[in-house]
């Protein structure tokens, strides 16, 4: 369902009995929460001018059917960056009934202080504990009770991967949204000086103030000014008493400045760091932690730039085998099942309705020919990559590998937080890009999502375990990986010196490795393969259909025709084939899906077809050029979206050059040898 940003927190909400927003830092367990509590049935909106997404879902809990809002995970709350503005902004517009609050047992004051940002907007919350199982093996017990009574809201202790606590923290929502003095009673103060500060101006915004900005009320407006937010100054320029109250707010901010000897915004953020950090010192203490050597080790040896890598290559070495055997297997399962059962009976009826002409040899390539080759392609090799990638999300062994390369990312213009969106990019292309969003100039942005279109994706992953490794053997599948990480330093160095600007610094929390949960890996796979499915085969049917529409009436070689010099001559590959690469800007793994629906049309369904239609070495350059070149037009769109067409088109014109180029000089070095 179409969602605008303004209207989507109020629709879901007159579709509900109440709405509920999850906030907190993105790596706190806010989406293993949001996954648990929704089953991942969402739908996502953007606010106008901004890329980032929130997502939205509803689900039912005794008799109340509840709205959820997934915000954008940050670690505080302003218009500094997109995905802080749009997370304050779902809240101010959308009003939800109740905040959920998402804290870090494990890291407790950091994640206090978006908890203080949200008290200061007086909005009703219930804040969860998430991971105490974690914090309880590091030794940190936490007074819960006492936390809630210091922060004068509930607090629920939850451990999101096994659900633990969530009815609770449900239910105690339900009872906070219909509680109308739940956000009246304020205890916590910040230092006597700034609170008598704050308290003039909020004097002075209740006095002369009828109509304040999204209903908040004059402390939450008096800390924003003082604060020097400058959405809110703008909001309170264009109130007929604003001119009054903005020069009270400058006088009393310059007044904290000649205290403190630093401006007012930095002030009130070392008081509420303070704060946060005195009320995590009161209720937390650190005893002697669990003894788990095994996970201490682990993660010791993952981290260490030399045990590290040497862990990491083992790790993608069992990837790929992995991949190979088990995609191998289901895909020789789902081809034999359907050339046995299937397969006959929908070449039966097509021919039996309209004979054996060209229109009935144009429709087997569809449901038959095309369905066969996703069968055999598409789906046993990326539903075994979404498998594997939950499995090392669940792990926590991602974030190791993000620790381990950042000191290549700083050498490719980036630094450690970009390692994630190139991780994901593994996976698919378009959330990886949208995902650089969390990195602070449009120069690391660039930089990252130029990388991002080069990393094999599940799709190419597909494409070159369907062909190199299957029938030219792991290692030159290795070679082509190989290849591809050359590219990648190889451009990222080149940017980083072309590019004006530097990278920043590390910011990142780390996490100890943890037992996966087999139940999420699954939800994770199901859902990730499903979005798979549904968008790609109906792309692939019609691919199918036009491909063979051209190859039934002989318009397939006069189409070709034109690629020969390139394809032929520089590339070595039949020119029919370099066709079905042009198909591959649609989806990638479409190009092998059609080249295997071509050769069983030409040869019969059986295994090994594709070396009757191609050699080793042919194969070796098909998957290269597709694995390098431009990207789907579902990457195209959303580097158009983030970064401009202009780049998006700059990006897809040096692809294609990198490839053919990168295509032509394998193909002549390997008949050289």
């Amino acid at each position: 369902m179409p969602l605008s940003c303004h209207a989507a927190l109020p629709r879901i909400k007159g579709d509900t009995d109440l709405t509920v927003a999850l906030a907190g830092n993105p790596n706190v367990g806010k989406s293993s929460i949001f996954n648990q509590l929704t089953g991942m049935g969402v739908v996502t909106a953007n606010y106008p001018g901004k890329t980032v997404e929130v997502n939205l879902a509803a689900a039912t809990f005794g008799e109340k059917r509840i709205g959820i809002v997934d915000l954008p995970g940050t670690y505080a709350l302003g218009a500094v960056s997109e995905d802080q503005w749009v997370a304050r902004q779902a809240v101010l517009e959308g009003r939800p009934d109740v905040v959920l609050m998402i804290l870090d047992a494990t890291n407790l004051p950091r994640n206090l202080y978006m908890l203080l940002q949200f008290i200061d907007l007086g909005l009703p919350i219930v804040a969860a504990l998430n991971i105490v199982d974690q914090a309880e093996h590091q030794g940190i017990a936490t007074n819960v009770q006492r936390l809630a009574e210091l922060l004068s809201l509930p607090v629920i202790p939850t451990v999101a991967t096994r659900g633990i606590g969530l009815d609770e923290l449900i239910r105690t929502a339900i009872e906070i949204a219909a509680c109308s003095a739940c956000t009246s009673h304020r205890p916590l103060k910040y230092g006597q000086d700034i609170e008598e500060t704050i308290s003039q101006l909020e004097r002075k915004v209740a006095t002369a103030a009828d109509d304040l900005p999204y209903r908040l009320d004059p402390r939450a407006i008096a800390i924003l000014l003082l604060e020097n937010d400058v959405e809110f100054i703008d909001l309170v320029r264009a109130r007929p008493w604003g001119e009054c109250v903005l020069a009270a707010a400058t006088e009393l901010g310059e007044e904290i400045a000649s205290k403190h000897d630093e401006p007012a915004p930095v002030r009130i953020a070392r008081e509420r760091h303070g704060l946060a950090g005195a009320l995590a010192a009161e209720v937390q203490s650190v005893t002697k932690p669990a003894a788990h050597p095994l996970v201490e080790s682990l993660w010791q040896h993952t981290t260490s730039p030399t045990s590290g890598v040497f862990i990491l290559l083992l790790v993608l070495a069992g990837l790929f085998a992995f991949l190979f055997y088990v995609g191998s297997f289901l895909s020789t399962v789902f081809s034999d099942l359907w050339a046995a059962f299937i397969s006959p009976v929908i070449g039966g009826g097509i021919y039996s309705l309209f004979g054996d002409g060209v229109i009935a040899k144009t429709l087997i390539w569809g449901p038959d020919a095309g369905i066969a080759a996703a069968l055999a392609v598409g789906i046993p090799y990326v539903l075994t990559f979404y498998f594997i990638i939950a499995f090392l999300e669940d792990t926590g062994y991602l974030n190791s590998v993000a620790f381990l390369s950042d000191r290549l990312m700083h050498n490719l213009g980036l630094h450690g937080r970009a390692v994630i969106p190139l991780v994901a990019g593994a996976g698919c292309n378009v959330p990886a890009i949208i995902g650089t969003r969390v990195l602070s100039t449009m120069r690391e942005r660039v930089i990252a999502s130029i990388l991002i279109v080069l990393v094999p994706c599940s799709a190419r992953t597909a494409v070159i375990l369907g062909t190199v490794f299957l029938y030219a053997g792991w290692k030159a599948a290795l070679g082509i990986y190989f290849i591809v990480f050359v590219l990648i330093t190889l451009v990222g160095l080149v940017l980083n010196r072309l590019m004006p600007g530097q990278s920043t610094g590390l910011i990142m929390e780390m996490f100890p490795f943890r037992v996966p949960s087999l139940p999420t890996i699954l939800k994770k796979t199901w859902f990730r393969f499903k979005d798979f499915v549904f968008v790609a085969t109906p792309i692939v049917l019609v691919g199918s259909l036009v491909l063979g529409g051209l190859y039934e009436t002989g318009w397939i070689w006069r189409l070709a025709a034109p690629l020969s010099p390139v394809v032929e001559g520089w590339l070595g590959l039949p020119a029919v084939a370099g066709l079905t690469l042009i198909f591959a800007v649609l989806r990638k793994e479409l190009a092998l899906q059609l080249l295997v629906a071509l050769a069983i049309v030409q040869f019969g369904n059986q295994a090994d077809n594709l070396l009757g239609f191609m050699n080793e070495r042919q194969l070796f350059v098909y998957a290269l050029v597709n694995t390098i070149y431009i990207p789907c037009v579902a990457t195209l769109a959303v580097l158009g979206r983030e970064l401009g067409w202009a780049r998006a088109a700059l990006i897809s014109i040096s692809t294609i050059t990198l490839a053919v180029a990168i295509g032509g000089v394998a193909n002549q070095v390997i008949q050289l040898f």
